[in-house]
C-alpha cells in the first residue's frame, strides 16, 4: 500500500476557505491538486495562470458560471513540488464578505473542485513528503498556541528539530539492530561482531535520549495547555470567589450555600507570558451525597494533575480538619497556602495554626477575593511558582500526548534489551525489542501509522488547514 492509499486521497482537486468563518477585510481560499490550475483559469479573468511562474502574485477578477463578476481578487500560484502541499497550488484573497466567500468557493466546485475535508491540505502535505507526521501536527498547535512559549515549542516542531532528535535515535537504533542482525548471520561460526558491553553502552545512550524526551511532556503539556493550577480546600472557603477573581470574569458561581460546586470548572489565562490553566474544584469535606462525593473526587484528581494548588482556607473559621488528606495529594507540588476573607476577618490565631501544619517554606498569603484585594500578589507568587523552562530557539520539548505515550513504549522496548544485555539474552531475542523501540517511534514521524490515526489526527484541523 502506498502513502496515498494509506492517507485515504484520491489525487483530486480541493479548495476550502482558509481564514476565520466570518465577516473581515479579506478571504483566502487555497485550491491544491492537479487541477488547480485548469479549473482557477475557468473562473479567472486576468493573465492566463499557464504562464505564470511560481510563487508570484497577479490581481485580476473571479467570475461566476454566468460569467458575472464576484470580486477583483489577488492571486498567488505555487507550482508542484515547491508548495505547501506539494501539488500546484492557487490561493486566491477576496474581500472578507460572507457571500462573496461562499460564492468563489461554489464557482470553483461548479468548476470541478471538491471540497476540502478537515486538515487536507496537510494531510496531502505529509502524503507527498513535504513534512512527517509530528511536523504536520505541529501546523495545528502553531495556529492553537496561546503563548509565547507554545509558539516557540509548535515552531521548533513543525521546521523539524522535533524529527532531527528522532531521526538520531532511529539511526542508532539500526546501527544496534544492524551489529545483532550480523552476529545472528554469522552464529553457527561463533563469529561476534558485536561487543556486548559496547552495545550496553549503545542501547543506555538511547534510553537516556528516549527518556530525556518523554520527561519533557510534564512541562510541554503545561506550555501547550496551560500551567495546571488547582484551587482547592474545604466548602464555602472562597475558591470559586478566588478563581473569578484571578481570570477577571464571573466565570463560576458563587454562593454562601456550602457544596455549590459539584465539579471541575477550568478556564486560561496569560499571566507574565505564561498560560496558566486554573481549576476550581469542589470543596472537601465529609459527605454522604453521592453526587458531592464524586465531585470531591475529582477534586483529589485535580490536585494530581497539577503543577501548582492553591489551599485556599477561609480566616472567619480557619477549619483545618482535613488538612491531613490536603497536604498528603499535595506531596511534589507546589504549594501555596490562601487565606481569604480578610475583609471579614484577621484571625492571627487562625494564621499561627495554619503555620503549623505547613511544610516549611510553604508561601502564605492573605486575601480578600470578595474585594480583590491583595489578588495582584498572589498572581505574582503563581508566577514565580511556575517552573517551565526558558524555550531557547532550537529547544526540542515534546506537548502531544500520542507522541509521550509512544515514547513511553519506546523507553520500555530499549529498557528490556538493556536487561537482556545484561542477563545474555540471545540476539534474536533482543532483535524484537529493539525493533519494536523503532516502531513506537516510527509512530510519532508517521513512517509507520495506519489510516485511523491519520483519520483521527486531521479531523481536529480546520477545513482550511
Amino acid at each position: 500500500m502506498n502513502i496515498t492509499e494509506l492517507t485515504g486521497l484520491t489525487g483530486d482537486t480541493i479548495c476550502a476557505i482558509s481564514t476565520p468563518t466570518g465577516r473581515g477585510g479579506i478571504a483566502v481560499i487555497r485550491v491544491s491538486g492537479p487541477q488547480a490550475l485548469d479549473i482557477v483559469q475557468q473562473r479567472w479573468q486576468g493573465k492566463p495562470l499557464a504562464s505564470m511562474d511560481s510563487h508570484t502574485v497577479h490581481l485580476g477578477h473571479m467570475i461566476d458560471s454566468d460569467g458575472e463578476t464576484l470580486d477583483q481578487v489577488v492571486l498567488t500560484v505555487y507550482r508542484a513540488p515547491n508548495s505547501f502541499t506539494g501539488e500546484d497550488v492557487v490561493e486566491l484573497a477576496c474581500h472578507g464578505s460572507t457571500w462573496i466567500q461562499q460564492q468563489v468557493v461554489q464557482t470553483l466546485i461548479d468548476a470541478g473542485c471538491r471540497h476540502a475535508t478537515a486538515g487536507e491540505f496537510t494531510r496531502r502535505a505529509f502524503a507527498n513528503g513535504r513534512m512527517d507526521l509530528s511536523q504536520a501536527e505541529a501546523v495545528a498547535d502553531v495556529i492553537e498556541a496561546q503563548s509565547r512559549a507554545a509558539h516557540h515549542v509548535a515552531m521548533n516542531q513543525m521546521r523539524g528539530r522535533y524529527s532531527d532528535e528522532l531521526k538520531g535515535l532511529r539511526e542508532k537504533l539500526l546501527h544496534f539492530t544492524a551489529l545483532i542482525e550480523l552476529e545472528l548471520d554469522f552464529s553457527e561460526e561463533d563469529v561476534t561482531f558485536a561487543d556486548r558491553s559496547e552495545v550496553t553502552a549503545l542501547a543506555r545512550e538511547i534510553h537516556t535520549l528516549i527518556g530525556r524526551l518523554a520527561d519533557s511532556y510534564r512541562d510541554g503539556n503545561a506550555i501547550r495547555n496551560g500551567m495546571p493550577v488547582a484551587i482547592v480546600g474545604q466548602t464555602n472557603a472562597g475558591k470559586s470567589t478566588l478563581l473569578n477573581a484571578l481570570l477577571r470574569d464571573d466565570r463560576a458561581l458563587v454562593s454562601n450555600i456550602h457544596g455549590t460546586t459539584r465539579d471541575t470548572i477550568e478556564d486560561t489565562v496569560i499571566m507574565s507570558g505564561t498560560l496558566f490553566r486554573f481549576i476550581d474544584t469542589a470543596g472537601i469535606r465529609q459527605s454522604r451525597d453521592a453526587v458531592e462525593r464524586m465531585g470531591i473526587e475529582r477534586t483529589w484528581q485535580a490536585i494530581d494533575k497539577a503543577n501548582i494548588v492553591l489551599w485556599v482556607v477561609d480566616v472567619t473559621s480557619a477549619d483545618t480538619s482535613m488538612a491531613d488528606d490536603i497536604l498528603t495529594h499535595c506531596e511534589g507540588k507546589v504549594l501555596i497556602a490562601v487565606l481569604n476573607k480578610t475583609d471579614l476577618d484577621d484571625d492571627v490565631a487562625a494564621r499561627s495554626e495554619l503555620n503549623d501544619l505547613l511544610p516549611e517554606g510553604t508561601p502564605v498569603v492573605a486575601i480578600s477575593a470578595k474585594c480583590e484585594a491583595d489578588i495582584e500578589a498572589l498572581r505574582n507568587l503563581i508566577v514565580e511558582s511556575a517552573t517551565l523552562p526558558e524555550v531557547a530557539s532550537d529547544a526540542v520539548i515534546v506537548t502531544n500526548t500520542r507522541h509521550y505515550q509512544a515514547l513511553v513504549r519506546a523507553r520500555d522496548a530499549i529498557s528490556r534489551a538493556i536487561d537482556g544485555l545484561e542477563s545474555g539474552l540471545s540476539g534474536d531475542l533482543l532483535d524484537q525489542d529493539i525493533r519494536e523501540c523503532l516502531h513506537w517511534l516510527g509512530e510519532i514521524t508517521g513512517e509507520i501509522t495506519t489510516d485511523n490515526i491519520l483519520g483521527e489526527i486531521f479531523s481536529h484541523f480546520c477545513v482550511g488547514k
